[in-house]
């Protein structure tokens, strides 16, 4: 393999007892990592004690609090000097060969970024979505099936922030971090490789760099409740927008997309309206009503926020 230096960032918010174990694991990797740097953007400093238990890691502070991943990210990459950085969740715990399977696509000059599995435990899921691994579909679609095993490295579009890698100075080259996914930070880790697949490099799925996804609790909310819906429709415009631009053929296909969408719950909330019983039309009624503002109103969101992000990385560039 390429004598590679990689630095491995966890970025966390307000769990210590998860990032003890994820350090626990990283200590065991068969590949040392040149540096391992967690980034914590907590309130408190339960964290800072956990780290200090460990010899050699650093720890980083992210002053602006929940909801700033890609910060953390940012902060965690800071005067970095690595060919290769890696980055695991707080609550996704790497397999001994993890660090040392996700290097190893890199042997392949072209190959620019890449990204690993990671396992949620449920049934049959290495053999689901097999074929579709992180994929930009033609409709503007994303697709997950991350915790799939095709058997060997394939191509693919996007990766997992939970377990992905690039090459340090091709992400500086085409801006570094952006940040510009507020709230759940969906989106966020799909960023990076999009650009850098814009940019003619290689973004490949490697299905041995395995880590076990326990997914921790969310700073506010749960998983798929309102505010996880409305990110993710506002994030995913600003995501095509800026990676892609305006013009680009997908960009415009996914608003078609998402204004079907809240068609679909428009007419689900006009069938409910025929159950019997009053409760569960107003529930039925209602729950379709509430999806699709959710979706048209991130959607809109998402639009204001593109055209000051593509502003702002004018004036950058």
């Amino acid at each position: 393999m390429t004598d590679l230096r990689a630095v491995v960032v966890v970025a966390t918010y307000r769990r210590p007892d998860h990032v003890r174990t994820c350090l626990e694991h990283l200590a065991a990797q068969t590949l040392t990592p040149a540096r391992t740097i967690v980034v914590d953007a907590s309130p408190d400093e339960l964290t800072r004690s956990v780290v200090a238990d460990f010899d050699g890691v650093e720890y980083r502070r992210n002053d602006h609090g929940a909801g700033t991943l890609a910060t953390s990210r940012a902060i965690g990459i800071e005067g970095v000097d690595a060919d290769i950085v890696a980055f695991i969740d707080d609550d996704a715990y790497a397999f001994p060969e993890w660090l040392e399977e996700l290097l190893r696509p890199y042997d392949d000059p072209t190959v620019g970024a890449v990204g690993g599995r990671a396992l949620n435990g449920q049934p049959d899921e290495a053999e689901q979505g097999i074929g579709q691994i992180g994929l930009l579909l033609p409709d503007g679609r994303l697709t997950g099936y991350f915790a799939a095993d095709p058997g060997r490295v394939v191509d693919t579009d996007h990766m997992l922030g939970a377990n992905m890698s690039y090459r340090l100075d091709l992400a500086r080259k085409v801006g570094g971090v952006h940040d510009f996914y507020p709230g759940t930070c969906l989106r966020e880790d799909a960023d990076m490789p999009l650009r850098l697949g814009r940019a003619g490099w290689r973004v490949v799925f490697a299905p041995r760099a395995v880590v076990r996804h326990v997914a921790g609790q969310y700073a506010k909310g749960v998983r798929f409740d309102s505010r996880y819906r409305y990110y993710g429709a506002r994030n995913h415009v600003v995501l095509l927008a800026t990676t892609l631009g305006f013009r680009a053929p997908v960009f415009r296909r996914y608003l078609g997309t998402a204004l079907r969408a809240a068609g679909r719950d428009l007419r689900s909330a006009a069938t409910a309206l025929k159950r019997s019983g009053w409760r569960a039309k107003l529930k039925g009624a209602g729950g379709g009503c509430r999806r699709a503002a959710i979706g048209i109103g991130g959607t809109v969101a998402g639009l204001v926020a593109s055209v000051r992000a593509v502003r702002a990385q004018a004036r950058a560039s």
